[in-house]
C-alpha cells in the first residue's frame, strides 16, 4: 500500500465507526432515560404502529369501564328509590287492611286515608326528585351506555329504560301482547233453586292474561261490586281477587273457572219463593284477553292510583285498594328485577372492558418498554467502542504524520 496524504482512509474508517457507535450509544441512553424502547419512528416503525394502536384501545376500554360504572350507579340509584316505594306500599297494605275492618269509625278511616294520600304523594315525589348527575332517573327515555375498544366492530351500546314513577304508574307489569275483547254475558234470569250464572268467553290460549273491569250486582236494586283487573293478570288470579271482594261484600256471589271460562254465580234464594232476587246484573264490564307478549315491558306500565276506585281509601274501597296495592308491590318488584338484570349486564361489560384493557396494556408493554438488562449491556459495549474508536481515530491521524520523516 503506497503512502499518501490526500486521504487518510484509516481515519475515515475509524471516524465512520465512531459516528455509528455514538448514535447507538445515544439511542441506548435515550432508552434508559425514557424507559421506552421506541422513542421515534426510526427505532421500530412496525412496533410503534402496533403499540400506538394498542394504546388507543386501552384508552377506549378504560373509559368504557368508567361509562359502565356510571350506568350501574344510575340504575342502583333507581333500585334504591324503588325499595323505598316498596316500603311505602307495604304501609299502604296495612292501612287498607285496617280500613276494611268494620270496627273503625269514620274519623279513624279518614286518618288512615290521610296517611294513604301522603304515601301516594311521596311516591310521586320520589319519581320527580330522584336524580343522578343532574339528570332525572325515572323517565321513559332510554339511558344509553357506550362501551367500545376504539373500533367499529368492538363498540356496543346498552339501552336501559328505568321507566316513570308517579301515582299514575307505579312499577311495571310483565309485558303483554295485543288484546281482544272478551265476550261478555247478558244478565241471566234467576231460578228459585239456584243462583243465576254469568259466563264470560274463554281465553284464546291458556297462556293469555286478562285486564279490565267487572261490575256485578245481585238484583236490579243491588249494590254493584266493581273490580279493577290489572292488565296482564292470570285468569286464576282474577278468580281469587273477585272472590275476596265478593266475600267482603257478603253478597253470596262466587267466581270460578269452568272449562277455561270465567263464571260468576249468584246466590241461591233460600226461601225458593221470590223469583228474580238472585238475578245477576253485569254492567260496566269490559274485560280484554291479552296474548302472551314476545317483547319486553314498556316503561310506566304499572298500577294507576289515580283511578277513582283506589284514589281514596274508605271502608268501601279498602278491599279494592288492598288488591291494587298488592299488585303495585309485584309491579315494583318486577321493575326492580329488570333494573337488576341491567346492572348485572353492565357489571359484566365493565369487567370485560377492564380485563381486555389489562391484557392490551401487557401486550403494549412488551413492545414499547425498555429491556433494561439488554440496554445496560449495550451501554457498556458502546462506551467501550466509543473509547476505542476515539483512540483508533487518534492513531490513524498520527500515522499520517510519518510521511514527514521521508522529507527530512
Amino acid at each position: 500500500m503506497s503512502l499518501g496524504v490526500l486521504n487518510n482512509i484509516a481515519a475515515i474508517y475509524a471516524q465512520n465507526n465512531l459516528n455509528n457507535t455514538q448514535a447507538s450509544l445515544q439511542n441506548t441512553l435515550t432508552q434508559l432515560s425514557s424507559g421506552s424502547r421506541i422513542n421515534s419512528g426510526s427505532d421500530d416503525a412496525a412496533g410503534l404502529a402496533v403499540a400506538d394502536g394498542l394504546a388507543a384501545n386501552e384508552s377506549a376500554l378504560t373509559q368504557s369501564a368508567a361509562n359502565a360504572s356510571d350506568g350501574i350507579g344510575l340504575l342502583q340509584t333507581a333500585d334504591g328509590a324503588l325499595s323505598q316505594v316498596t316500603n311505602l306500599l307495604n304501609r299502604a297494605v296495612t292501612l287498607s287492611t285496617e280500613a276494611a275492618n268494620g270496627t273503625l269509625n269514620s274519623n279513624q278511616v279518614s286518618s288512615a286515608n290521610q296517611e294513604y294520600q301522603n304515601i301516594l304523594s311521596e311516591i310521586g315525589n320520589i319519581g320527580v326528585t330522584t336524580n343522578f348527575n343532574g339528570r332525572s332517573v325515572f323517565t321513559s327515555t332510554a339511558k344509553t351506555v357506550f362501551v367500545s375498544d376504539g373500533t367499529v366492530s368492538g363498540a356496543n351500546v346498552y339501552s336501559d329504560v328505568v321507566g316513570t314513577l308517579a301515582k299514575g304508574g307505579v312499577g311495571e307489569t310483565a309485558p303483554v301482547g295485543a288484546g281482544i275483547a272478551i265476550t261478555n254475558p247478558t244478565p241471566t234470569a234467576s231460578t228459585l233453586t239456584a243462583g243465576s250464572v254469568a259466563t264470560f268467553g274463554a281465553l284464546a290460549a291458556t297462556t293469555d292474561s286478562v285486564g279490565g273491569t267487572i261490575s256485578v250486582a245481585v238484583g236490579t236494586g243491588g249494590t254493584a261490586v266493581v273490580s279493577t283487573i290489572a292488565k296482564g293478570t292470570a285468569l286464576s288470579d282474577v278468580v281469587s281477587q273477585l272472590n275476596a271482594q265478593y266475600n267482603a261484600a257478603n253478597n253470596g256471589v262466587t267466581a270460578s273457572l269452568v272449562s277455561g271460562k270465567l263464571t260468576i254465580t249468584g246466590p241461591q234464594d233460600a226461601a225458593n219463593t221470590t223469583a228474580g232476587t238472585n238475578t245477576l246484573v253485569v254492567t260496566g264490564t269490559a274485560l280484554t284477553d291479552y296474548a302472551q307478549a314476545t317483547s319486553t315491558a314498556g316503561p310506566a306500565a304499572g298500577i294507576d292510583f289515580t283511578q277513582s276506585t283506589v284514589s281514596t281509601l274508605t271502608q268501601a274501597t279498602a278491599q279494592t285498594v288492598l288488591t291494587t296495592v298488592t299488585s303495585a308491590i309485584a309491579a315494583v318488584a318486577y321493575q326492580r328485577g329488570i333494573i337488576g338484570a341491567d346492572v348485572n349486564q353492565l357489571t359484566a361489560a365493565s369487567g370485560v372492558a377492564s380485563t381486555e384493557s389489562e391484557n392490551l396494556t401487557a401486550a403494549e408493554s412488551n413492545i414499547r418498554e425498555t429491556n433494561y438488562g439488554q440496554a445496560t449491556s449495550d451501554l457498556a459495549k458502546y462506551e467501550v467502542l466509543s473509547q476505542t474508536g476515539i483512540s483508533a481515530l487518534a492513531q490513524a491521524n498520527s500515522v499520517q504524520q510519518e510521511v514527514l520523516k521521508l522529507l527530512q
